[in-house]
């Protein structure tokens, strides 16, 4: 573990223009992954294929984007954001135009979920790492506010990609929304740059100097059970919202509710626009208040009220406008994971390392993807019923906040308050104020 430089007099100004520059980014390069309910249906009747091979096309693109996270970031600390995210705005542009000409599950599986993982990843992890940087005082705030980029970017294509898919058909929606997603990303790369080496603004002087100048490197991290606690924790949350992202299609036409208008609009893609705003919204909100209350405080209520929700949904099934408006409230209870771990994460092993370091975490996505994408899908297929789906990952979220209670909390202030960590048991430290 190593001690960074003294604070430098910030720019107030350019830190939230880089924070602008990012949340575009993340817009970019969302719809892969949030409107791919759309294509699950057309996919499968044009290349002939089942929803479990389609839907490792998803888990491609979730596992290459978190698997190779830890090399991406890498790169982008060394070679800076501008260079690698405008690799990346390029990498996801060309997924979605070569993923329209495939007349194969392998082509669509190389160009959509290698490609597209590749691309979106560098961005996601870059685009982390960077704010962390430049808002060492409000890391729950920026972290949210990139994250909620990801999530409110489909907003804008979820219905006119959805009316493209139906009036032309899903490889002109590849091929027209890819251009725009690559020469959005590549525009907004170019103004992207990383904060002078110790650059630490006046709201952050309060921070212990131990916390604050803490820089712990990836071989390190990863040698400490915190990590392994947060990367489980990662995980199972992960799993819970990426299998309603990549399944909503099919468990909605199993339901019967798929075709039924609600408010005059068609229901899947209405639940996905909601879906987007409460995704967005939660990501800030509950980073801010992280920022107040503590992380792990945050993740008890976020990741319970997840829990709530999934089972009100699940009984709401038979209800189609109570289905849509419940699944915002599912959606506001997991898309905060985005903000909480890197933040959490940023505090415990410090910011120079922080791309780097999230990168490693950023994999506990890929394992949920697997596990809520094809997995979820061949469960399914076993049992006949979306209802053990369900169950499992419900009670995923409450074992999570559980964690978040006892686990991390008590690890966290060990490790904060400079003591070896070794384990969950015995009395508590006293809580520190760095534990935001």
């Amino acid at each position: 573990m190593t001690l960074e430089p003294l604070p430098v007099q910030p720019d107030p100004a350019r830190r939230w223009q880089q924070l602008g520059l990012g949340i575009v980014c993340m817009m970019a390069i969302s719809s892969p992954q949030y409107t791919w309910a759309l294509f699950t249906q057309p996919l499968m009747a044009s290349l002939g294929l089942t929803l479990a091979q389609v839907q490792v096309t998803f888990s491609l693109l979730i596992v290459v984007q978190t698997f190779l996270a830890p090399a991406q970031g890498v790169l982008v600390d060394r070679f800076g954001p501008r260079l690698l995210l405008s690799v990346g705005a390029a990498l996801t542009a060309a997924s979605w135009i070569l993923a329209a000409q495939a007349s194969s599950v392998l082509g669509l599986y190389v160009t959509y979920g290698l490609l597209g993982g590749i691309g979106t990843g560098i961005i996601y992890v870059g685009v982390v790492g960077h704010v962390v940087q430049w808002f060492p005082d409000k890391r729950g705030l920026a972290t949210g506010l990139v994250a909620a980029g990801y999530g409110f970017g489909a907003i804008a294509t979820t219905f006119p990609i959805d009316h493209v898919i139906k009036t032309s058909s899903y490889t002109t929606a590849l091929s027209t929304f890819g251009l725009a997603f690559g020469v959005i990303g590549l525009a907004a790369a170019q103004a992207l740059k990383r904060p002078d080496s110790g650059w630490v603004p006046p709201a952050a002087a309060g921070v212990p100097s131990a916390v604050a100048r803490r820089s712990v490197a990836p071989r390190e991290m990863l040698a400490n059970p915190i990590f392994w606690l947060m990367f489980g924790m990662m995980t199972m949350m992960s799993t819970s919202g990426l299998m309603v992202t990549s399944q909503m299609g099919a468990f909605t036409k199993d339901f019967g509710i798929a075709g039924v208008l609600v408010f005059g609009l068609p229901l899947l893609p209405l639940a996905l626009s909601i879906d987007r705003i409460t995704n967005g919204v939660t990501r800030p909100f509950f980073g801010w208040v992280s920022d107040r209350i503590g992380r792990e405080n945050t993740m008890v209520i976020a990741f319970a009220l997840e829990g709530v929700a999934m089972t009100g949904w699940l009984f709401a099934r038979n209800s189609p406008t109570l289905f849509v408006l419940m699944s915002g409230l599912v959606f506001f209870g997991w898309g905060e994971i985005f903000s909480l771990f890197p933040s959490t994460l940023t505090d415990t092993f410090g910011s120079r390392h922080a791309t780097s370091n999230y990168g490693c975490l950023y994999i506990a996505q890929g394992v949920g993807s697997i596990l809520g994408g094809p997995l979820a899908a061949l469960l399914h297929e076993r049992t006949g019923s979306w209802l053990p789906v369900f169950w499992a990952v419900i009670a995923m979220n409450f074992a999570t906040a559980l964690l978040a209670h006892t686990a991390l909390r008590r690890s966290r202030q060990r490790w904060l308050a400079g003591q070896p960590d070794t384990g969950t048991r015995g009395s508590m430290a006293p809580a520190l104020a760095t534990e935001r």
